[in-house]
């Protein structure tokens, strides 16, 4: 048997996804951005106001003052997978604000054994080549100031670019509709609407190269996938107060709901929807230092013994501001609460106010 079992599998994984309407498709686009917020474990929606906003609520963008940049960087299973990020964000007048951000998520340096044994069944080395998979997501943010005070709302449109070497590769657009409130008592109130059009992919695959896979595993020949994808919408819900102790202390906290309009191992998880809460915390000194921790990502993981058991994700963060300069770090998944392997998060914030 030829020695094809790594391109199946990965075929398998990204390609045989695009089947109609899928639980999880295009996942990596909600992993989540900057390690302040993945430090209070995603709960932002109702408070993100800086560049990292096109993301998490482009509403938020309304409040920027000045331009601004983004970039981080992660890695996941054990340093195999990369993501990067990289946003700008600008305010247009006193009323409306515009954003566009980047996102790699990508496995790169995978061996290609595809053509390891020659046509006379001699193993030969040289034949074997490296290929990427990697997934793009371009996005563009746009948020305005409604007549309502302290209300405003934000839409993102999205490109998604997913690329399986020379195997397969697609296309996706899909929108993004959020809004924010804030009450005359500083509660802020935040909802984000992903997908509300269904972000629809269109895959293009090389049938020649699956002709010379798809029987690598015998006895589990696999038909050519479907060629469309589409990711059905989520919705995210959240609250926040920010509370100032002695002028030169503060305390934010968060709470967040997630849902997704499927069924799967979320805390509460019915045929129409599941829901999953997420809490975070900030602690900040004279906004300079800033200590952050939230737990979320509750799931009912079934044991061998056919129990189920609650776990959850507790994360932790570190911030340092200082002249239009933040630095944060994010220490995700502590004592492996859930299936990810844990990662360190590291994220930097410039505003262009420096330079003035």
């Amino acid at each position: 048997m030829k020695n094809y079992i790594l391109i199946t599998i990965v075929l398998i994984s990204f390609v045989c996804n695009a089947q109609t309407t899928r639980k999880y498709s295009n996942e990596f686009m909600n992993i989540g951005v900057d390690a302040a917020a993945l430090g209070m474990s995603n709960a932002v929606v109702s408070h993100t106001s800086d560049v990292n906003s096109g993301y998490w609520n482009p509403a938020g963008l309304i409040t920027l003052e000045d331009n601004q940049l983004a970039l981080m960087h992660s890695s996941y299973f054990a340093n195999i997978a990369n993501y990067n990020y990289a946003a700008f964000a600008m305010p247009l007048d006193d009323r409306s604000a515009v954003g566009l951000s980047l996102i790699r998520f990508g496995v790169d340096d995978i061996l290609d054994t595809t053509k390891l044994i020659d046509a006379q069944g001699n193993i030969n080395y040289d034949r074997i080549k490296l290929f990427s998979t990697a997934d793009y997501g371009l996005t563009i943010s746009y948020a305005r100031k409604l007549p309502v005070p302290g209300l405003s709302y934000g839409i993102n449109a999205k490109v998604i670019r997913r690329i399986i070497g020379d195997f397969a590769s697609s296309w996706g657009f899909g929108l993004d509709l959020g809004i924010q409130f804030e009450t005359t008592n500083d509660w802020k109130f935040g909802i984000m609407a992903r997908d509300i059009t269904t972000t629809f992919n269109a895959w293009a695959i090389d049938e020649g190269k699956f002709e010379d896979i798809q029987n690598a595993v015998e006895g589990q020949n696999q038909d050519l996938p479907e060629t469309t994808e589409i990711t059905i919408p989520k919705l995210q819900i959240g609250f926040s107060k920010k509370y100032i102790f002695h002028y030169d202390y503060s305390l934010l906290a968060a709470f967040d709901i997630n849902v997704r309009f499927e069924q799967n191992n979320d805390v509460i998880s019915t045929s129409f929807a599941s829901i999953n809460p997420a809490l975070g915390f900030e602690f900040g000194y004279t906004d300079l230092v800033f200590l952050r921790a939230g737990v979320g990502n509750f799931q009912n993981e079934t044991q061998f013994d056919n129990s189920e058991q609650l776990s959850f994700q507790p994360n932790f963060g570190l911030g340092f501001k200082y002249n239009g300069i933040q630095i944060d770090y994010a220490f995700t998944d502590i004592g492996d609460q859930s299936a990810a392997l844990y990662s360190n998060v590291f994220s930097l914030k410039l505003d262009f106010s420096i330079f003035r």
